[in-house]
Protein backbone atom coordinates (compact mmCIF):
# COMPACT_ATOMS: atom_id res chain seq x y z
CA UNK A 1 0.00 0.00 0.00
CA UNK A 2 1.38 3.48 -1.08
CA UNK A 3 2.41 5.48 2.06
CA UNK A 4 0.51 8.48 2.83
CA UNK A 5 -0.27 11.73 4.43
CA UNK A 6 -1.97 12.75 7.62
CA UNK A 7 -5.00 15.46 7.35
CA UNK A 8 -5.13 17.30 10.30
CA UNK A 9 -6.88 20.20 11.74
CA UNK A 10 -5.69 23.95 10.34
CA UNK A 11 -2.59 24.57 12.30
CA UNK A 12 -2.81 20.82 14.09
CA UNK A 13 0.31 18.18 13.69
CA UNK A 14 -0.44 15.21 11.75
CA UNK A 15 -2.73 12.73 13.74
CA UNK A 16 -1.52 8.68 13.01
CA UNK A 17 -4.04 6.66 11.56
CA UNK A 18 -4.25 3.42 13.65
CA UNK A 19 -6.23 0.33 13.34
CA UNK A 20 -9.69 2.03 12.14
CA UNK A 21 -8.03 3.43 9.13
CA UNK A 22 -5.68 0.66 8.20
CA UNK A 23 -3.50 2.87 7.02
CA UNK A 24 -0.11 3.70 7.86
CA UNK A 25 0.64 7.29 7.30
CA UNK A 26 3.70 9.06 5.94
CA UNK A 27 5.15 12.68 5.94
CA UNK A 28 2.58 15.32 5.78
CA UNK A 29 2.36 16.86 2.02
CA UNK A 30 -1.26 17.60 2.30
CA UNK A 31 -2.80 21.07 3.67
CA UNK A 32 -6.40 19.72 3.86
CA UNK A 33 -8.02 19.51 6.82
CA UNK A 34 -10.73 17.11 8.22
CA UNK A 35 -12.99 19.79 8.54
CA UNK A 36 -12.55 21.21 4.79
CA UNK A 37 -13.74 17.54 3.63
CA UNK A 38 -16.50 17.63 5.99
CA UNK A 39 -17.84 20.97 4.70
CA UNK A 40 -18.29 18.25 1.35
CA UNK A 41 -19.59 15.92 3.13
CA UNK A 42 -22.41 18.47 4.44
CA UNK A 43 -23.22 20.09 1.47
CA UNK A 44 -23.99 16.52 -0.36
CA UNK A 45 -26.09 14.77 2.52
CA UNK A 46 -27.93 18.25 2.99
CA UNK A 47 -28.72 18.38 -0.66
CA UNK A 48 -29.84 14.31 -0.80
CA UNK A 49 -32.14 14.60 2.32
CA UNK A 50 -33.48 17.52 1.26
CA UNK A 51 -34.88 16.02 -1.55
CA UNK A 52 -36.01 12.65 0.25
CA UNK A 53 -37.87 14.76 2.47
CA UNK A 54 -39.57 16.58 -0.46
CA UNK A 55 -40.49 13.74 -1.97
CA UNK A 56 -41.78 11.80 1.40
CA UNK A 57 -44.08 15.12 2.41
CA UNK A 58 -45.32 15.18 -1.12
CA UNK A 59 -46.48 11.54 -0.39
CA UNK A 60 -48.32 12.77 2.11
CA UNK A 61 -49.84 15.99 1.28
CA UNK A 62 -49.81 15.78 -2.32
CA UNK A 63 -49.68 12.83 -4.23
CA UNK A 64 -52.78 10.41 -2.61
CA UNK A 65 -55.32 13.54 -4.01
CA UNK A 66 -53.13 14.48 -7.71
CA UNK A 67 -52.27 11.02 -8.79
CA UNK A 68 -54.77 8.37 -6.64
CA UNK A 69 -57.74 10.77 -6.30
CA UNK A 70 -59.51 7.08 -7.55
CA UNK A 71 -58.76 5.92 -4.07
CA UNK A 72 -59.55 6.61 -0.60
CA UNK A 73 -57.06 8.63 1.31
CA UNK A 74 -56.12 6.44 3.42
CA UNK A 75 -55.01 3.60 0.36
CA UNK A 76 -53.80 6.73 -1.80
CA UNK A 77 -51.09 7.30 0.56
CA UNK A 78 -50.41 3.66 1.11
CA UNK A 79 -49.85 3.67 -2.84
CA UNK A 80 -47.85 7.23 -2.87
CA UNK A 81 -45.33 5.50 0.02
CA UNK A 82 -44.99 2.36 -1.93
CA UNK A 83 -43.86 4.74 -5.02
CA UNK A 84 -41.55 6.29 -2.30
CA UNK A 85 -39.55 3.14 -1.55
CA UNK A 86 -38.80 2.57 -5.29
CA UNK A 87 -35.82 5.04 -4.64
CA UNK A 88 -34.06 2.88 -1.61
CA UNK A 89 -34.40 -0.25 -3.85
CA UNK A 90 -33.17 1.56 -6.79
CA UNK A 91 -30.01 3.22 -4.68
CA UNK A 92 -27.93 -0.25 -4.44
CA UNK A 93 -28.43 -0.56 -8.23
CA UNK A 94 -27.20 2.71 -9.16
CA UNK A 95 -23.88 2.12 -6.86
CA UNK A 96 -23.63 -0.84 -8.52
CA UNK A 97 -24.10 1.05 -11.92
CA UNK A 98 -22.16 3.86 -10.98
CA UNK A 99 -18.64 2.15 -9.93
CA UNK A 100 -18.19 0.09 -13.46
CA UNK A 101 -18.86 3.88 -15.11
CA UNK A 102 -16.38 5.37 -12.62
CA UNK A 103 -13.36 2.10 -13.38
CA UNK A 104 -13.98 2.75 -17.03
CA UNK A 105 -14.87 6.49 -17.76
CA UNK A 106 -13.64 7.95 -14.04
CA UNK A 107 -14.79 9.60 -11.13
CA UNK A 108 -16.22 13.13 -12.81
CA UNK A 109 -17.90 11.77 -15.58
CA UNK A 110 -19.99 9.18 -13.27
CA UNK A 111 -20.92 12.08 -11.01
CA UNK A 112 -21.75 14.64 -14.08
CA UNK A 113 -24.23 11.25 -14.98
CA UNK A 114 -25.83 11.38 -11.77
CA UNK A 115 -26.11 14.58 -12.02
CA UNK A 116 -27.97 14.50 -15.15
CA UNK A 117 -30.22 12.08 -14.26
CA UNK A 118 -31.42 13.33 -10.74
CA UNK A 119 -31.91 16.64 -12.53
CA UNK A 120 -33.95 15.21 -15.17
CA UNK A 121 -36.03 13.50 -12.93
CA UNK A 122 -36.65 15.68 -9.90
CA UNK A 123 -37.75 18.51 -13.06
CA UNK A 124 -39.87 15.64 -14.38
CA UNK A 125 -41.94 15.13 -11.34
CA UNK A 126 -42.04 18.93 -10.76
CA UNK A 127 -44.08 19.11 -14.31
CA UNK A 128 -45.70 15.89 -14.54
CA UNK A 129 -49.19 16.27 -15.71
CA UNK A 130 -52.03 14.43 -12.27
CA UNK A 131 -53.76 11.91 -12.76
CA UNK A 132 -57.01 13.62 -14.01
CA UNK A 133 -54.94 15.01 -17.09
CA UNK A 134 -52.86 11.46 -17.78
CA UNK A 135 -54.35 8.80 -16.08
CA UNK A 136 -52.28 5.85 -14.96
CA UNK A 137 -49.54 7.31 -17.17
CA UNK A 138 -49.21 9.43 -14.73
CA UNK A 139 -48.75 7.14 -11.94
CA UNK A 140 -45.96 4.83 -14.16
CA UNK A 141 -44.22 8.00 -14.83
CA UNK A 142 -43.89 8.71 -11.18
CA UNK A 143 -42.61 6.09 -10.53
CA UNK A 144 -40.11 5.87 -13.32
CA UNK A 145 -38.82 9.14 -12.20
CA UNK A 146 -38.70 8.12 -8.52
CA UNK A 147 -36.61 4.86 -9.51
CA UNK A 148 -34.75 7.29 -11.36
CA UNK A 149 -34.07 9.48 -8.58
CA UNK A 150 -32.74 6.26 -6.61
CA UNK A 151 -30.22 5.16 -9.34
CA UNK A 152 -28.78 8.74 -9.41
CA UNK A 153 -27.87 9.50 -5.79
CA UNK A 154 -26.55 6.07 -5.39
CA UNK A 155 -24.56 6.96 -8.72
CA UNK A 156 -23.24 10.48 -6.25
CA UNK A 157 -21.33 8.62 -4.14
CA UNK A 158 -18.11 10.43 -3.94
CA UNK A 159 -15.90 8.61 -1.04
CA UNK A 160 -15.65 11.93 0.66
CA UNK A 161 -17.51 10.36 3.99
CA UNK A 162 -14.94 7.33 3.87
CA UNK A 163 -12.08 10.09 3.29
CA UNK A 164 -13.19 11.94 5.99
CA UNK A 165 -13.49 8.95 8.35
CA UNK A 166 -9.89 7.64 7.39
CA UNK A 167 -8.38 10.79 8.03
CA UNK A 168 -10.01 12.40 11.11
CA UNK A 169 -7.62 12.51 14.27
CA UNK A 170 -7.84 9.16 16.33
CA UNK A 171 -9.30 10.61 19.32
CA UNK A 172 -12.21 13.07 17.39
CA UNK A 173 -13.75 10.28 15.14
CA UNK A 174 -16.86 10.41 16.55
CA UNK A 175 -16.66 14.50 16.04
CA UNK A 176 -16.12 13.77 12.61
CA UNK A 177 -18.04 11.35 12.06
CA UNK A 178 -21.59 13.28 13.01
CA UNK A 179 -20.29 16.07 10.71
CA UNK A 180 -22.40 14.54 7.85
CA UNK A 181 -25.18 13.80 9.51
CA UNK A 182 -25.66 17.20 10.05
CA UNK A 183 -27.19 17.60 6.47
CA UNK A 184 -30.51 14.91 7.51
CA UNK A 185 -32.03 17.71 9.82
CA UNK A 186 -31.08 20.60 7.58
CA UNK A 187 -32.45 18.83 4.59
CA UNK A 188 -35.82 18.44 6.89
CA UNK A 189 -36.16 21.47 7.98
CA UNK A 190 -36.20 23.71 5.24
CA UNK A 191 -38.10 20.75 3.02
CA UNK A 192 -40.76 21.10 5.92
CA UNK A 193 -40.27 24.83 6.17
CA UNK A 194 -41.06 25.62 2.37
CA UNK A 195 -43.97 22.90 2.84
CA UNK A 196 -45.47 24.84 5.98
CA UNK A 197 -45.44 28.50 3.77
CA UNK A 198 -46.87 26.76 0.88
CA UNK A 199 -49.75 24.73 2.41
CA UNK A 200 -50.60 27.69 4.62
CA UNK A 201 -50.51 30.54 2.03
CA UNK A 202 -52.15 28.73 -0.76
CA UNK A 203 -55.84 27.76 -1.32
CA UNK A 204 -55.94 23.61 -1.19
CA UNK A 205 -57.25 23.74 -4.87
CA UNK A 206 -54.04 26.17 -5.90
CA UNK A 207 -51.51 24.63 -3.68
CA UNK A 208 -52.47 20.80 -5.25
CA UNK A 209 -52.30 22.17 -8.82
CA UNK A 210 -49.17 24.18 -8.80
CA UNK A 211 -48.25 25.18 -5.03
CA UNK A 212 -46.56 22.07 -4.33
CA UNK A 213 -43.93 21.94 -7.89
CA UNK A 214 -42.17 24.58 -6.21
CA UNK A 215 -41.08 22.37 -3.83
CA UNK A 216 -39.30 20.36 -6.73
CA UNK A 217 -38.17 23.24 -8.24
CA UNK A 218 -35.88 23.87 -5.22
CA UNK A 219 -34.91 20.48 -5.08
CA UNK A 220 -33.89 20.41 -8.54
CA UNK A 221 -31.66 23.43 -7.57
CA UNK A 222 -30.18 22.89 -4.51
CA UNK A 223 -29.55 19.03 -6.09
CA UNK A 224 -27.91 20.53 -9.16
CA UNK A 225 -26.16 23.10 -7.20
CA UNK A 226 -24.53 20.77 -4.33
CA UNK A 227 -23.48 17.99 -6.99
CA UNK A 228 -21.40 20.68 -9.11
CA UNK A 229 -20.04 21.69 -5.76
CA UNK A 230 -18.91 17.83 -4.95
CA UNK A 231 -17.97 17.52 -8.53
CA UNK A 232 -15.29 20.28 -8.27
CA UNK A 233 -13.92 19.24 -5.04
CA UNK A 234 -13.46 15.51 -5.98
CA UNK A 235 -11.90 16.20 -9.55
CA UNK A 236 -8.96 18.63 -7.93
CA UNK A 237 -5.89 17.03 -8.64
CA UNK A 238 -5.10 17.14 -4.77
CA UNK A 239 -8.46 15.18 -3.80
CA UNK A 240 -7.91 13.06 -6.42
CA UNK A 241 -4.26 11.79 -5.01
CA UNK A 242 -5.85 11.06 -1.78
CA UNK A 243 -8.44 9.14 -2.71
CA UNK A 244 -6.05 7.27 -4.58
CA UNK A 245 -3.23 6.86 -1.58
CA UNK A 246 -6.48 6.05 0.52
CA UNK A 247 -7.20 3.51 -1.68
CA UNK A 248 -10.47 4.59 -2.27
CA UNK A 249 -11.45 3.17 -5.68
CA UNK A 250 -14.25 0.68 -6.88
CA UNK A 251 -13.78 -2.60 -6.76
CA UNK A 252 -16.41 -5.45 -8.50
CA UNK A 253 -19.34 -5.99 -6.27
CA UNK A 254 -19.13 -9.57 -6.94
CA UNK A 255 -15.67 -9.51 -5.76
CA UNK A 256 -16.36 -7.48 -2.17
CA UNK A 257 -19.21 -9.67 -1.79
CA UNK A 258 -17.23 -12.64 -1.77
CA UNK A 259 -14.96 -11.20 0.25
CA UNK A 260 -16.38 -9.00 2.37
CA UNK A 261 -20.30 -10.27 2.47
CA UNK A 262 -20.28 -10.23 6.33
CA UNK A 263 -19.42 -6.70 6.88
CA UNK A 264 -21.88 -5.82 4.15
CA UNK A 265 -24.77 -7.48 6.19
CA UNK A 266 -23.20 -6.39 9.44
CA UNK A 267 -23.33 -2.82 8.29
CA UNK A 268 -27.03 -2.92 6.79
CA UNK A 269 -28.06 -4.27 10.34
CA UNK A 270 -25.84 -2.07 12.53
CA UNK A 271 -27.60 1.40 12.27
CA UNK A 272 -31.56 -0.75 11.77
CA UNK A 273 -33.02 1.48 15.09
CA UNK A 274 -31.82 4.63 13.67
CA UNK A 275 -32.93 4.21 10.09
CA UNK A 276 -36.11 2.73 11.10
CA UNK A 277 -36.78 5.69 14.14
CA UNK A 278 -35.77 8.33 11.25
CA UNK A 279 -39.17 8.30 9.13
CA UNK A 280 -41.24 6.93 11.88
CA UNK A 281 -41.00 10.36 13.29
CA UNK A 282 -40.68 12.32 10.23
CA UNK A 283 -42.74 10.63 7.52
CA UNK A 284 -45.11 8.75 9.06
CA UNK A 285 -46.80 10.28 11.70
CA UNK A 286 -47.15 13.34 8.97
CA UNK A 287 -49.80 10.75 7.64
CA UNK A 288 -51.35 9.84 10.96
CA UNK A 289 -51.88 13.23 11.78
CA UNK A 290 -53.53 13.93 8.30
CA UNK A 291 -55.78 11.05 8.42
CA UNK A 292 -56.52 10.53 12.48
CA UNK A 293 -56.23 13.97 13.58
CA UNK A 294 -57.28 17.42 13.61
CA UNK A 295 -54.42 19.43 14.39
CA UNK A 296 -53.31 21.60 11.68
CA UNK A 297 -50.55 20.37 9.05
CA UNK A 298 -49.28 23.91 9.60
CA UNK A 299 -49.18 23.82 12.90
CA UNK A 300 -47.52 19.93 13.48
CA UNK A 301 -44.95 20.89 10.23
CA UNK A 302 -43.66 23.64 12.56
CA UNK A 303 -43.37 21.12 15.64
CA UNK A 304 -41.20 18.60 13.71
CA UNK A 305 -38.86 21.88 12.63
CA UNK A 306 -38.20 22.35 16.32
CA UNK A 307 -37.72 18.25 16.31
CA UNK A 308 -34.96 18.51 13.72
CA UNK A 309 -33.53 21.25 15.37
CA UNK A 310 -33.75 19.14 18.68
CA UNK A 311 -31.97 16.68 16.45
CA UNK A 312 -29.02 18.64 15.14
CA UNK A 313 -28.55 19.22 18.64
CA UNK A 314 -28.53 15.35 19.46
CA UNK A 315 -26.06 14.34 16.38
CA UNK A 316 -23.30 16.89 17.74
CA UNK A 317 -23.94 15.39 21.11
CA UNK A 318 -23.14 11.83 19.82
CA UNK A 319 -19.85 13.18 18.61
CA UNK A 320 -18.71 14.13 21.75
CA UNK A 321 -20.33 10.76 23.68
CA UNK A 322 -18.68 8.44 21.16
CA UNK A 323 -15.26 10.39 21.77
CA UNK A 324 -15.61 9.69 24.92
CA UNK A 325 -17.03 6.07 24.95
CA UNK A 326 -17.01 4.38 21.76
CA UNK A 327 -18.72 4.87 18.46
CA UNK A 328 -20.20 1.38 18.84
CA UNK A 329 -21.12 1.60 22.32
CA UNK A 330 -22.94 4.56 21.60
CA UNK A 331 -25.29 3.15 18.77
CA UNK A 332 -25.56 0.24 21.00
CA UNK A 333 -26.67 1.95 24.25
CA UNK A 334 -29.03 4.41 21.74
CA UNK A 335 -30.78 1.35 20.22
CA UNK A 336 -31.80 0.38 24.01
CA UNK A 337 -33.20 3.94 24.30
CA UNK A 338 -34.65 3.47 21.21
CA UNK A 339 -36.28 0.22 22.16
CA UNK A 340 -38.42 1.50 25.85
CA UNK A 341 -39.36 4.61 23.28
CA UNK A 342 -41.25 2.42 21.26
CA UNK A 343 -43.43 0.74 24.39
CA UNK A 344 -44.34 4.28 24.70
CA UNK A 345 -45.46 5.04 20.84
CA UNK A 346 -49.11 3.89 21.20
CA UNK A 347 -49.76 5.88 23.89
CA UNK A 348 -48.24 8.85 22.39
CA UNK A 349 -49.59 8.91 19.23
CA UNK A 350 -52.91 8.16 20.58
CA UNK A 351 -52.77 11.03 23.12
CA UNK A 352 -53.46 14.08 21.35
CA UNK A 353 -51.78 16.52 20.32
CA UNK A 354 -50.13 17.03 23.47
CA UNK A 355 -48.68 13.44 23.22
CA UNK A 356 -48.39 13.22 19.22
CA UNK A 357 -45.87 16.42 20.01
CA UNK A 358 -44.29 14.51 22.96
CA UNK A 359 -43.68 11.98 20.86
CA UNK A 360 -42.13 14.07 17.89
CA UNK A 361 -39.88 15.90 19.84
CA UNK A 362 -38.71 13.02 22.12
CA UNK A 363 -38.23 10.51 18.89
CA UNK A 364 -36.00 13.36 17.08
CA UNK A 365 -33.90 13.89 20.13
CA UNK A 366 -32.65 10.45 19.95
CA UNK A 367 -32.68 10.01 16.48
CA UNK A 368 -29.73 12.98 16.87
CA UNK A 369 -28.10 10.93 19.59
CA UNK A 370 -28.16 7.68 17.66
CA UNK A 371 -28.01 8.92 13.38
CA UNK A 372 -25.39 10.58 14.54
CA UNK A 373 -23.02 7.94 14.92
CA UNK A 374 -25.02 5.78 12.34
CA UNK A 375 -23.23 6.08 9.51
CA UNK A 376 -19.94 4.15 9.08
CA UNK A 377 -20.23 2.26 12.43
CA UNK A 378 -18.36 -0.60 11.30
CA UNK A 379 -17.52 0.04 8.01
CA UNK A 380 -14.02 0.29 9.10
CA UNK A 381 -13.92 -3.42 9.00
CA UNK A 382 -13.57 -3.31 5.27
CA UNK A 383 -10.20 -4.35 3.98
CA UNK A 384 -8.44 -1.05 2.64
CA UNK A 385 -9.24 -2.03 -1.01
CA UNK A 386 -13.11 -2.46 -0.13
CA UNK A 387 -13.97 0.05 1.75
CA UNK A 388 -15.48 2.58 -1.26
CA UNK A 389 -17.44 0.22 -2.41
CA UNK A 390 -18.16 -0.93 0.93
CA UNK A 391 -19.07 1.75 2.21
CA UNK A 392 -21.53 2.92 -0.26
CA UNK A 393 -23.34 -0.35 -0.44
CA UNK A 394 -23.34 -0.62 3.15
CA UNK A 395 -25.37 3.16 3.29
CA UNK A 396 -27.43 2.00 0.92
CA UNK A 397 -28.58 -1.70 2.12
CA UNK A 398 -29.25 0.07 5.39
CA UNK A 399 -31.35 2.89 4.24
CA UNK A 400 -33.08 -0.32 1.91
CA UNK A 401 -33.38 -2.19 5.56
CA UNK A 402 -34.44 0.01 7.68
CA UNK A 403 -36.22 3.33 6.24
CA UNK A 404 -37.39 2.01 2.76
CA UNK A 405 -40.70 0.48 4.11
CA UNK A 406 -41.08 2.46 7.08
CA UNK A 407 -43.48 4.44 6.34
CA UNK A 408 -45.93 2.11 4.21
CA UNK A 409 -45.37 -0.75 7.26
CA UNK A 410 -45.95 1.97 9.87
CA UNK A 411 -49.24 3.37 8.05
CA UNK A 412 -50.55 0.27 7.07
CA UNK A 413 -50.53 -1.88 9.73
CA UNK A 414 -51.74 1.23 12.36
CA UNK A 415 -54.44 1.66 10.16
CA UNK A 416 -55.49 -1.84 10.30
CA UNK A 417 -54.36 -3.21 13.24
CA UNK A 418 -53.90 -0.81 16.00
CA UNK A 419 -50.52 1.58 16.56
CA UNK A 420 -49.40 -1.45 18.93
CA UNK A 421 -47.72 -2.36 15.48
CA UNK A 422 -45.35 0.96 15.42
CA UNK A 423 -43.87 -0.33 18.42
CA UNK A 424 -43.35 -3.53 17.11
CA UNK A 425 -41.79 -2.74 14.11
CA UNK A 426 -39.12 -0.27 16.09
CA UNK A 427 -38.36 -3.11 18.63
CA UNK A 428 -37.14 -4.96 16.00
CA UNK A 429 -35.15 -2.30 14.39
CA UNK A 430 -33.67 -1.80 17.86
CA UNK A 431 -32.89 -5.84 18.31
CA UNK A 432 -31.16 -5.83 14.69
CA UNK A 433 -29.12 -3.19 15.84
CA UNK A 434 -28.16 -4.87 19.01
CA UNK A 435 -27.52 -8.58 17.38
CA UNK A 436 -25.46 -6.64 15.04
CA UNK A 437 -23.31 -4.66 16.91
CA UNK A 438 -23.20 -8.09 19.17
CA UNK A 439 -22.31 -10.42 16.35
CA UNK A 440 -19.51 -7.50 15.46
CA UNK A 441 -17.79 -7.80 18.28
CA UNK A 442 -17.86 -11.64 17.94
CA UNK A 443 -16.18 -11.65 14.83
CA UNK A 444 -13.43 -9.15 15.86
CA UNK A 445 -12.50 -11.62 18.47
CA UNK A 446 -12.10 -14.12 16.16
Amino acid sequence: MTTTSSISPQGAQPVPNTSETGAAQGDDHSHIAPGEIAVGVIIGRASEYFDFFVYGIASVLVFPAVFFPFEQRLEGTLFAFVIFSFAFIARPFGTVISMVIQRRFGREAKLTLALFVLGTSTAGIAFLPGYASMGFTSIVLLSVFRFAQGLALGGSWDGLPSLLALNAPANRRGWYAMLGQLGAPIGFFVASALFAYLYSSLPIEDFLDWGWRYTFYVAFAINVVALFARLRLVATEEYSRLLEERELQPTSVVELTRSQGANLLIGAFAALASYALFHLITVFPLSWITLYSDQSITEFLVVQMIGAVLCAGGIVASGVIADRVGRRRTLGGLAAMIAVFSGFAPTLLDGGRVGQDIFILLGFVLLGLSYGQAAGAVTANFEAKYRYTGAALTADLAWLVGAAFAPLVALGLSAHFGLAYVSVYLLSGAACTLAALGLNRALERD
